[in-house]
């Protein structure tokens, strides 16, 4: 429940929930994002996206809140952000950044050390013309998607070989998640929920207020992130399917992608005592 002395933040995925996943736009989802920035709530961007394509994204969005990279692998607070105290980040180019993923690096060594038994192939592996036919992205897009920091997304040749990939992968502090398109090499350890949880913790600290979160995603690599808001909300996929995702309170979205999201919020902020 919504406390007088709360204040209310707002975490979204994008590929799937803020954007359509068909053609990427937010165009349905403008009227929550316009009443967002009146109301001074932040929009935490959470996703699977690079922290170059989010830079993108943000501008169109007219969005200057922190945002959560690579399924939770890199959070950035920009600098001077509300005179915000955090001292656990580290100085990057216009941010205030805590890393929590494996350097990209690792990740790709160990794709080149399991490529000759189990079959697979990254972002790494593919120019920008197959990337864009694979994903839909723009040109510009696709080169940014290309610029990874912590993690990789994967297309596996044998879907039975998952088990035996995961195993392997373990040993060498890698996990693996499932995206809206891929698979998703990460770090052990980081993920979409556990940065949630840190952004929680710095914004508390310094508004010196209880945070109430509502969360919205469409994919299984939500359900960390959706597992730790008050309001969970899981957006159906194109075809009105949801994941099989069951959490607390859980809300389930009337329609898919942006506007989906818009109607969803909508009613949540319309039932909410305050809506700063």
């Amino acid at each position: 429940m919504l406390k007088k002395t709360s204040r209310i933040i707002v975490f979204t995925d994008l590929d799937g929930t803020l954007l359509n996943h068909s053609d990427y736009s937010f165009e349905e989802a403008r009227p929550v994002l316009s009443r967002l920035k009146k109301a001074h709530i932040p929009l935490i961007i959470c996703t699977s996206k690079t922290r170059r394509e989010v830079e993108l994204l943000r501008s169109r969005l007219d969005n200057d809140d922190p945002f959560i990279v690579e399924n939770g692998g890199g959070i950035f607070f920009p600098r001077d952000y509300e005179g915000f105290t955090i001292p656990e980040a580290m100085g990057i180019s216009a941010y205030k950044s805590i890393m929590l993923g494996v350097p990209y690096a690792k990740i790709r060594h160990f794709i080149e050390t399991i490529r000759p038994t189990i079959a697979l192939e990254g972002f790494g592996d593919w120019g920008i013309p197959e990337l864009m036919e694979r994903t839909g992205l723009s040109l510009e897009a696709a080169i940014l998607a290309k610029e990874r920091e912590f993690t990789e997304p994967f297309d596996l040749k044998e879907r039975a070989r998952l088990e035996e990939l995961t195993h392997a992968a373990a040993h060498e502090g890698i996990s693996i998640t499932q995206g809206g398109r891929f698979l998703h090499f990460i770090g052990e350890g980081s993920d979409k929920g556990t940065a949630v949880n840190i952004i929680k913790s710095i914004f508390s600290a310094n508004w010196k207020t209880n945070i109430f979160s509502i969360g919205l995603g469409d994919s299984l690599n939500d359900v960390t992130m959706l597992g730790q808001v008050d309001i969970p909300v899981l957006i159906p996929h194109e075809d009105k399917s949801f994941e099989d995702i069951e959490l607390p309170g859980i809300i389930r979205a009337q329609f898919p992608g942006s506007l989906g999201w818009n109607a969803s919020l909508t009613e949540i902020l319309h039932t909410l005592p305050d809506k700063r």
